[in-house]
């Protein structure tokens, strides 16, 4: 198994990445170097925390030396011993990996990700928010825009520079400023992520206890369709002043102007249906004179119909699947009072898989939703809590070496004694897969206006997929470090003279800095204790609501107005959709009719050789077939226009 399991890692992670990536961003219409670089920083930072586990459980593949004295007689007739050395072969895990093969790989992993956090994806976000026309002026754009970003770190890294040269007391090495670099850079990261660390400790196992109780749910899905529906509304305003201007523009340049180029390629972002409305309105304002734009306005109206279409797409596809949530919802209200044990859903389903088919079956759903969930939720809830609960307290008490307080740091301990590889791997990633989920999902979840927001179903623009791998490459190696600490193996925190792990000598040694090594690195993450208060009595969301950003409170007056409005907003759209169907199916049945009356008239007309058949034949032979192409068409594709009357002939 020499190199297997890292080799397996390797490939298991790339796919988890691009699924992610697939998930979030639309692989087919968003520029690739947009993509390769998200797709690069998620798979980079995914690999640092899957393969941290088996560097630490390499570090107990030794060979311990044993001294056995063997009493001689010296020519003086004295008895003396003599330490003869022997060697106690440690068992190989089966993960293991070859030597060397580590430090290389931490460093390319390190330093490409860091090179991609702080140089290539600014840049990018920038590129990708250019409203240029060409690759050449984008360039130009990003650069101008970073120049302000680069030069801050540029003055900064000089400063420091100047500093440790002129120091008298200073006399580093090449290695020792890579050293403070990285350290200067993992402080930065540790100050962000104990706020999104104490956010999801305490968050993640209280929304899954949340999530047993179908009321507050069906209650935080009304609260979510009403902010919703304003959102949704404002977008569709704000794009249809944009495309008012666009319309504008379109009418002020003629085709024989230079500028019409840009034109032309604003319109292409634009949606269909404003395209072809202002293709019609363009002939009646050719009389018109209108002012015309400059080549830096067109720029900035590129950057915003970019932008307002973006924003539009996004409400409306969060729309459509917060629609679907509340009517699932609501159906689960209606089928647990259902004497049939039989899931039942107001509307069908678009495409019918073969696990709904076969396995998920509407018994097997009713049990879930109506029986099981509700258990399983609750079970989960506390698994987690128990799991907050252990790194709040470790992170509390992980710097105390005598006695060891810091649950992970006993649990791997008692593993090491016995150099039980597989304990110490499936604790390893247990801890550090919880302390990601919590870090990641906060990542996943919050919301910077409308600047930064991760949406899934492809609707992430180019901006919040780059500046996600930022956070990603900025979280990980400080959450790495912390988690080391946490166990006992970063001999900075724990002071002990032992063997480190091949994660930690990429890094350094963070005694170079003793005030962070021994202050901040120390204390700071103590206060995911406060944090994890602060979460729990939910003082950011009351903050927020103070601030005109309204979150969901159960016992807030205001959260309670937007309930019901959601709840109205529900019906109505239920009411909707309830109409038409049944216009749908009103058609449905005209046409079958129509067919019907058809097919009697042409049998009517026939010779007297068909005219002696009995009048259900014809009806058999020439309506059934209509009537199960029909059907085909209701069963294997919904989608599909219910007008079209090709299925007729």
């Amino acid at each position: 198994m020499s190199g297997a399991a890292l080799a397996i890692v390797v490939v298991v992670v790339f796919f988890l990445a691009l699924y992610l990536l697939q998930r979030y961003g639309d692989l087919w219409k968003q520029q690739r170097l947009v993509l390769l670089g998200t797709l690069l920083s998620w798979y980079l930072c995914f690999l640092i925390v899957f393969i941290l586990p088996l560097d630490v459980s390499t570090l107990y593949l030794c060979f311990m030396e044993l001294c056995v004295y063997m009493p001689i007689i010296s020519p003086l007739c004295v008895c003396v011993g003599v330490c003869y050395s022997t060697t106690k072969v440690c068992v190989e895990p089966w993960s293991y990996i070859p030597d060397g093969v580590l430090p290389v790989f931490w460093r390319v992993v390190y330093w490409t990700s860091q090179f991609l956090t702080w140089l290539l994806l600014p840049f990018m976000q920038s590129y990708a928010q250019s409203g240029a026309f060409s690759m050449v002026g984008k360039i130009k754009t990003a650069l101008i825009e970073n120049a302000i970003y680069y030069g801050t770190y540029l003055l900064i890294f000089i400063s420091l520079l100047i500093y440790v040269s002129a120091h008298s007391l200073w006399n580093h090495t090449w290695a020792e400023l890579l050293t403070i670099g990285i350290t200067a850079a993992n402080t930065w990261g540790l100050f962000l992520l104990v706020l999104l660390l104490g956010y999801g400790l305490v968050e993640i196992p209280r929304s899954y206890w949340l999530s047993s109780s179908h009321v507050y749910l069906l209650s935080k899905t009304y609260f979510k369709a009403a902010k919703m529906a304003t959102e949704k509304a404002a977008a569709e305003e704000n794009l249809a002043d944009v495309m008012d201007e666009v319309a504008d523009v379109h009418a002020s340049v003629r085709y024989n102007h230079f500028l019409r180029k840009c034109v032309d390629t604003i319109l292409t972002k634009c949606p269909i249906e404003y395209q072809e409305e202002m293709g019609r309105n363009v002939e009646s304002s050719h009389g018109e004179q209108n002012v015309l734009p400059t080549k830096r306005s067109l720029f900035n109206l590129h950057k915003k119909v970019i932008s307002a279409v973006q924003r539009h797409r996004q409400t409306q596809v969060q729309w459509l699947i917060l629609l679907e949530e509340a009517f699932h919802l609501e159906d689960v209200a209606k089928s647990k009072s259902s004497p049939l044990r039989r899931f039942t859903r107001s509307f069908p389903l678009a495409h019918h898989g073969w696990i709904r088919r076969f396995i998920y079956t509407p018994t097997v759903e009713w049990y879930w939703e109506c029986v099981f969930r509700q258990g399983f939720c609750r079970l989960l809830a506390v698994v987690l809590c128990l799991l907050s609960a252990a790194v709040v307290w470790s992170e509390c008490t992980f710097f105390s070496t005598h006695p060891v307080l810091s649950l992970f740091a006993v649990f791997i301990q008692m593993a090491e004694k016995h150099y039980n590889y597989v304990c110490i791997e499936m604790a390893s990633f247990v801890i550090i897969l919880f302390m990601c989920i919590c870090v990641y999902s906060t990542v996943f979840r919050i919301r910077v206006f409308n600047y930064y927001n991760l949406v899934p179903h492809h609707q992430t623009d180019a901006y919040s997929l780059q500046f996600s791998g930022m956070l990603f490459c900025r979280l990980t190696p400080p959450l790495c470090l912390n988690f080391l600490g946490l166990i006992h193996m970063d001999s900075a925190v724990s002071h002990q003279d032992r063997i480190q792990t091949s994660y930690t000598s990429i890094m350094g040694s963070m005694h170079l800095l003793s005030f962070i090594s021994d202050g901040f690195y120390i204390y700071y993450p103590m206060l995911v204790l406060l944090l994890c208060f602060a979460t729990f009595y939910n003082l950011g969301s009351r903050c927020l609501n103070l601030l005109g950003l309204y979150q969901y409170i159960a016992d807030d007056e205001l959260a309670s107005d937007l309930v019901d409005e959601g709840r109205e907003l529900i019906r109505r759209e239920r009411r909707r959709r309830q109409r038409a169907e049944e216009g749908q199916n009103r058609r449905w049945v005209g046409q079958f009719y129509t067919s019907n009356n058809f097919s009697h008239n042409f049998v009517r007309g026939q010779d007297n050789l068909f005219s002696t058949l009995p009048h259900w034949f014809y009806w058999f032979v020439l309506s059934v077939p209509a009537l199960v192409s029909g059907l085909e068409g209701a069963v294997w594709s919904p989608g599909s226009h219910w007008e079209d009357e090709n299925w007729l002939h």
